[in-house]
């Protein structure tokens, strides 16, 4: 999956929520959260769980499953 699409969930998660609240949730900085969600870069595995716990749902539905297996 490409890293446009991986942004673009983070984003519709993170809904209503401010980029503090998950980052911290997450425990990772505003700035991670942010290359994140604009596809600069991927998280590391560690991080890719604490975001799937936090969005209540898998790490295989952000960043695996492809667009016709939608969350």
């Amino acid at each position: 999956m490409d890293k446009d699409t991986i942004a673009k969930r983070l984003v519709q998660l993170r809904g209503n929520r401010s980029k503090e609240t998950i980052a911290q949730e997450v425990n990772i900085s505003i700035r991670a959260l942010e290359s994140y969600e604009a596809g600069q870069r991927i998280p590391r595995d560690a991080v890719k769980l604490s975001l799937a716990r936090c969005y209540d749902t898998t790490v295989e539905a952000i960043f695996f499953q492809d667009e016709q297996h939608e969350m």
